[in-house]
C-alpha cells in the first residue's frame, strides 16, 4: 500500500472513532466506508515486469482511450492516451529502463481527463525518459477529481523499467509519447497494468556511451 493509503484511511478511522464516541457507532458507519475505500484504493500490487528487449510497458493501470499522432520539437510522433477511473490502481511506473532526462510540472486546468484538450491544457507533470538509444516521454495528467500529482524521482536517476516512480491521486490520465521508431502492440480500447502490460517494442539499438557511463556510475554508487 502507498504510505497516503495510511493518512487517508488512518484519519478515516479516527473521526469515525470520534463519531462513535460522540454519537453512536451506526452513525460512524459511513466514515468506515470510506476509511475501507482509502486502504483499497491507495493498494500497491506487485507486477511481473516483462524482460522482452525493447518493451515499452504501461506506465499506468487503465484503459487506452486514444491512440494519435503528435508533433514534439518538430517530429511526429504517437501519444497512447490511458484513462484511469477511481477503481484503477494509480501507482504509475517507468515505462523503459534509462536515465530521467527532464521533469516539467506545468499548471493548468482540472478539466475531464477524457477530453482530446486535456492532454494540453490540465495541469500535469511531464517527464523523458531515455534508455539505449531511445527516449519515452509520459505525462502524469489531472482530472476533475485528480488534484495532487506524485513524482519521486529527479533529473539524472537511473530508472528500471517498470519502476515505481510516482502517482496521481483518483482519477486521472497518463500520455505516453513514443518516438517512430516503436512499434505499437495495443489499440484504442484495451486495458492495460502498469509495469507489466507491454504497450510496444523498439527495434534493438546500441547505447548510447554518455548513457552506458551513466549506468556504470550508478551501479558503483549503488
Amino acid at each position: 500500500m502507498v504510505r497516503d493509503g495510511f493518512f487517508y484511511g488512518g484519519g478515516m478511522l479516527a473521526a469515525a472513532a470520534l463519531i462513535a464516541w460522540l454519537a453512536a457507532w451506526p452513525y460512524a458507519i459511513p466514515v468506515l466506508l470510506l476509511a475501507a475505500f482509502f486502504f483499497w484504493f491507495f493498494r500497491d500490487p506487485e507486477r511481473q515486469v516483462p524482460a522482452a528487449p525493447g518493451a515499452i510497458v504501461s506506465p499506468a493501470d487503465g484503459k487506452v482511450t486514444a491512440v494519435a499522432e503528435s508533433e514534439v520539437d518538430g517530429v511526429r510522433r504517437t501519444r497512447l492516451s490511458i484513462f484511469l477511473n477511481v477503481f484503477n490502481v494509480h501507482v504509475n511506473r517507468s515505462p523503459i529502463a534509462g536515465v530521467v532526462r527532464a521533469v516539467e510540472y506545468k499548471r493548468g486546468k482540472f478539466g475531464n481527463a477524457m477530453g482530446a484538450v486535456s492532454s494540453d491544457q490540465n495541469e500535469q507533470n511531464i517527464v523523458t525518459v531515455e534508455g539505449e538509444g531511445h527516449t519515452v516521454i509520459f505525462k502524469q495528467i489531472a482530472g476533475l477529481l485528480a488534484r495532487r500529482i506524485v513524482f519521486t524521482p529527479r533529473p539524472g536517476d537511473v530508472l528500471a523499467r517498470g519502476q515505481r516512480v510516482g502517482l496521481i491521486k483518483f482519477s486521472s490520465r497518463v500520455d505516453v509519447v513514443l518516438g517512430p521508431d516503436a512499434v505499437l502492440a495495443v489499440t484504442v480500447g484495451d486495458h492495460v497494468k502498469g509495469g507489466s502490460s507491454i504497450l510496444g517494442h523498439f527495434a534493438p539499438a546500441p547505447a548510447r556511451p554518455v548513457l552506458q557511463a551513466e549506468l556504470q556510475t550508478s551501479r558503483k554508487a549503488d
